[in-house]
């Protein structure tokens, strides 16, 4: 059986390297799953300059995304965006294991 995946877009990749740029580090992306936001689970995004033991590490044209090992089983086959639009700016993840979300992207239920 194969490791849980996420992919990465190019613009996601794009915004890690601004954003670790404006830090002046190699920080990368650090994700993880907690209880709680309106449907149940949410998504916490911060920046990091070292992974844990427990971390896998994706990558995309040099952008590092870390997951820890129990957060990735609740994304397994995700892919990681970063949306402009009217209502702002944020990294999605479109989650194939979710059931629904809410309206901001950042909160789902299985």
């Amino acid at each position: 059986m194969s490791e849980p995946q996420i992919s990465v877009t190019a613009r996601a990749a794009k915004r890690i390297h601004e954003i670790a740029a404006k830090q002046h580090a190699a920080a990368a992306l650090r994700i993880a799953v907690n209880g709680g936001g309106c449907s149940g689970f949410q998504y916490d995004f911060v920046f990091s300059d070292k992974s844990e033991e427990d971390d896998r590490i994706f990558e995309r044209d040099g952008a590092r995304v870390l997951v820890d090992a129990t957060s990735l089983g609740f994304m397994a086959g995700s892919e990681l965006d970063f949306i402009d639009d009217l209502m702002g700016q944020s990294f999605r993840i479109q989650n194939p294991l979710a059931k629904s979300s809410c309206g901001c992207g950042t909160s789902f239920s299985f």
